[in-house]
């Protein structure tokens, strides 16, 4: 009990270098931001309140509200405004800039603790006051920024440690929440690529056709399709391969580089053929962040840092 209990130990809070936090932090500000360059056009649009937006707000959390009344929403922000004389108009402009600053002070590690908190609680509020125009990337996007800002920072790498002179925590918590993310990681691949498997529309490539096809995502011209569409059903076994594999040979040293090479090929492919960039910006974000550092680059980064630190569990 005593071995399986330090086997444990050491798999659950390792040695880490803080080098995936910087990948994580860097990665989820810039796609913080491009989020909220993405909508700021239509930002009001979207989130405002009956009959002034595409999706009425107020039914969309009266819906949440059915789900869960502590949900986080743009309602209540939009609430505190009128208490202080602001209109809808204003408050939602003043919580998309916020939004953006916050993408922005990731990406430089200034205030990283506040940034991250912040991009989390806005982004939670307008995935979830936009539900009907939501999708897998917000769920994602809450997800990392969850694990970031739970995650000890600052590293070593942000404004933070260079200017501030704010020290990163000796936490064996860093190596815990990276760990926490590459389980997350492997549960989501192995379920989508059982639930693929479960189908025949993977195995001949009807999903995929449908996929193509489908507006908003029809990117590529559908003669293009009909061309090449010997090659769909090729591409859906892949797909479950790929993903239903990926907990069993991610962890591998001799399988890892080419099993994440894979992985992040598979979501620039998406995002090129159906448009959904942020979408697979998000998931090579999270793969690179979970087992890119020490196997892409940063090994002689992480080594000196294993050096140089004492063990965490005895």
């Amino acid at each position: 009990m005593q071995a399986l209990k330090k086997r444990l130990s050491e798999f659950l809070f390792p040695t880490e270098s803080d080098a995936w936090l910087s990948i994580l932090r860097i990665g989820l500000g810039f796609q913080i931001t491009l989020y909220a360059l993405s909508l700021r056009n239509d930002w009001n649009y979207l989130f405002a309140g009956a009959g002034g937006g595409l999706v009425n707000r107020d039914l969309a959390e009266a819906l949440l509200s059915i789900e869960s009344r502590f949900a986080p929403r743009l309602g209540w922000l939009v609430a505190v405004g009128a208490q202080v004389g602001l209109r809808e108009e204003t408050v939602l402009s003043i919580l998309w800039i916020c939004l953006l600053v916050a993408g922005c002070g990731l990406m430089a590690g200034i205030f990283s603790r506040t940034c991250a908190i912040l991009a989390w609680f806005l982004h939670l509020c307008a995935a979830k006051s936009g539900g009907f125009t939501s999708y897998g990337v917000d769920n994602f996007m809450t997800i990392g920024l969850f694990y970031l800002m739970l995650s000890p920072l600052p590293d070593r790498y942000s404004l933070d440690w260079q200017f501030l002179k704010s020290q990163p925590e000796d936490s064996p918590f860093l190596g815990f929440w990276r760990r926490v993310l590459q389980l997350h990681l492997c549960a989501t691949y192995f379920f989508s690529g059982l639930t693929k498997c479960l189908g025949s529309g993977w195995w001949d490539g009807s999903n995929i056709w449908r996929s193509l096809i489908r507006p908003p995502f029809n990117v590529i011209d559908p003669e293009m399709l009909v061309r090449w569409n010997y090659l769909f059903p090729v591409a859906g076994v892949l797909i479950c391969l790929l993903e239903i594999g990926y907990p069993f040979f991610i962890w591998s040293d001799k399988t890892r580089k080419i099993w994440l090479i894979c992985i992040c090929v598979m979501h620039v492919s998406i995002g090129l053929t159906m448009g959904m960039y942020l979408f697979a910006l998000i998931m090579i974000i999270l793969n690179v962040a979970a087992f890119g550092p020490g196997l892409l680059f940063c090994k002689t980064e992480l080594t000196r840092f294993q050096r140089t630190q004492p063990a965490i569990i005895d």
